[in-house]
């Protein structure tokens, strides 16, 4: 049976684990969640519970007996699996690059579904810090072409679809240098240009967070 990665109709937390099933060409089933009263009733009324899941969340893989929760965890798991894990020596610079663009992410998130009240007031602040942050990461980056050299990992899924959403939420943050270069190679690879410029390409429509959030983060319109 193909894999099973369950999320909502959203890029949010579970598109990195998307993209990298893209590259590898995997079959897999995406098991999508509507974002409908319906969906919501029948995810948190009963299917959440009756998946088998030691803790069961959003968004989870199905993979045989094989059953995980939680998005870092789900892509750190398909990384080994396809041979995306980081070598024995850069483990722990992977894990270092990895939490610091998901508390990039997580920083989004928290604006994002926080207090309308402050959202200005967040965004600003956070815009103000972003560039620092974006030359950092350039800086660890590199002459790449991956965030860990020669061979591209599990971590450069997240660090695609992450900081595509602070390049959309922050355009002038992403105007040139490494991390802008950085973006256009992953997007060039020939799978994932394949997914980006298709018609039933999920980004034309999907939103970045959910409707009713501070900032969804809708696609343009063309």
């Amino acid at each position: 049976m193909p894999l099973e990665l369950g999320y909502w109709p959203l890029r949010g937390y579970g598109e990195p684990s998307r993209l990298l099933l893209r590259y590898t060409e995997t079959e897999w089933t995406d098991a999508e969640i509507p974002l409908t009263e319906e969906g919501m009733k029948s995810w948190f009324g009963d299917k959440k519970l009756n998946l088998g899941l030691d803790f069961p969340n959003l968004p989870y893989l199905i993979d045989g007996d094989v059953k995980v929760t939680q998005s870092v965890a789900v892509l750190r798991y398909l990384g080994r699996k396809f041979g995306l894990a980081p070598s024995e020596a850069d483990i722990t610079k992977a894990d270092v690059f990895e939490q610091n663009i998901a508390d990039l992410r997580e920083t989004l998130s928290k604006i994002a579904y926080g207090s309308k009240d402050v959202f200005e007031a967040k965004k600003k602040e956070f815009v103000d810090k972003l560039p620092k942050r974006v030359e950092e990461i350039g800086n660890f980056i590199g002459a790449g072409p991956y965030a860990l050299g020669e061979k591209i990992t599990y971590v450069d899924f997240m660090a695609l679809e992450y900081l595509d959403n602070l390049a959309y939420f922050s355009p002038e943050s992403f105007e040139s240098g490494p991390v802008p270069d950085y973006l256009n190679r992953m997007k060039s690879l020939p799978a994932l240009k394949k997914f980006y410029e298709s018609e039933d390409c999920s980004h034309k429509s999907y939103a970045i967070n959910a409707p009713f959030s501070n900032w969804p983060g809708w696609p343009k319109k063309e």
